[in-house]
């Protein structure tokens, strides 16, 4: 079996390679495997040499050493493959995707928590011919995402720091509700949305769970729906969004479904945003992938330690 590292140089606030190297060197020395590095060079990088490694048919464990683009790439990449598993060293600034694994989080800070432990399954979604891990999201989240960047840059704005100030940016200058034809399976809605997101983990936005009983692994996909709001009851509600608290919000305004196709259509471009990457349609068709990807993690870990 070979182990290998794919490492995002350009990920986080500064570049982890060499420590990386020397956890490859030292699962090598100390345990015996057979151990490689991989540095990607551009956008889509990791996932085609995830693909290409899969491809070959050798047994693998693979280590998506980055954010949560890089690891969302990786499980691209490899979904499907029966020869293949990865898992994941964080070296991003918001890492939501490991946020699900609870305190074992810090454990897959190390290598050696990680090399020999069980594989198991998790769930994923499927959106416009991509695979989603956690949270597909459409709508005011979305634009969100795709314009956080820009604050990620700067010296005093990083994490979940970054992702208020897009939140700020988006709410003082720009609408927030947009109109929409939503199909909940056979099940047609039109009307104005502020975002549909389905999860199929718990976290996003640096930290944000908008549906706490999200699990990986029960095949089952939770969608959330809420209509277009005034500025000031976006901000009034927020906070109960962002911690889970959804059920305490008025009825009237959000839904959560566990439909298993969802289809979005819009006369204007529609911001999509899978595990942070966005892009833009007109139409968005998500539901549970018919791949499932083979992940490992430290002993005893579970991608539903947060779930309630």
């Amino acid at each position: 079996m070979k182990h290998i590292f794919i490492i995002n140089p350009h990920a986080g606030k500064r570049d982890q390679t060499s420590r990386i190297y020397e956890m490859a060197d030292h699962l090598r020395e100390a345990h015996g495997l057979t151990c490689a590095c991989m540095l990607t060079d551009r956008p889509g990088g990791a996932a085609d040499m995830a693909r290409k490694l899969a491809e070959t048919g050798e047994e693998l464990r693979l280590y998506a050493c980055g954010g949560d683009g890089t690891i969302s790439e990786v499980a691209n990449g490899i979904a499907g493959f029966s020869n293949a598993a990865m898992t994941a060293i964080p070296t991003g600034t918001g890492n939501d995707f490991l946020k699900n694994f609870g305190p074992d989080m810090e454990k897959f800070q190390d290598a050696e928590n990680l090399w020999a432990g069980e594989v198991f399954p998790l769930d994923l979604i499927a959106c416009n011919g991509r695979l989603c891990l956690t949270i597909a999201c459409n709508g005011i989240d979305a634009r969100i995402a795709d314009s956080v960047h820009q604050y990620g840059n700067s010296p005093l704005l990083h994490g979940r720091n970054s992702y208020l100030a897009s939140v700020a940016v988006n709410f003082l200058f720009k609408p927030i509700g947009r109109h929409w034809k939503v199909w909940l399976d056979d099940e047609a809605l039109e009307d104005d949305f502020a975002l549909v997101s389905m999860c199929n983990g718990r976290y996003y936005g640096g930290g944000s769970m908008p549906v706490p009983e999200a699990r990986m692994n029960d095949g089952v996909l939770h969608t959330v729906l809420i209509k277009n709001i005034p500025k000031a009851t976006f901000a009034r509600l927020f906070a109960p969004y962002s911690a889970g608290e959804y059920r305490k919000l008025p009825q009237e305004l959000i839904r959560v479904s566990t439909a298993r196709q969802v289809r979005i259509q819009a006369e204007e471009d529609i911001v999509t945003c899978l595990d942070g990457e966005c892009f833009r349609s007109r139409e968005v068709v998500m539901g549970l992938a018919d791949k499932r990807l083979r992940f490992f993690g430290p002993k005893g870990c579970s991608p539903n330690a947060t779930a309630r």
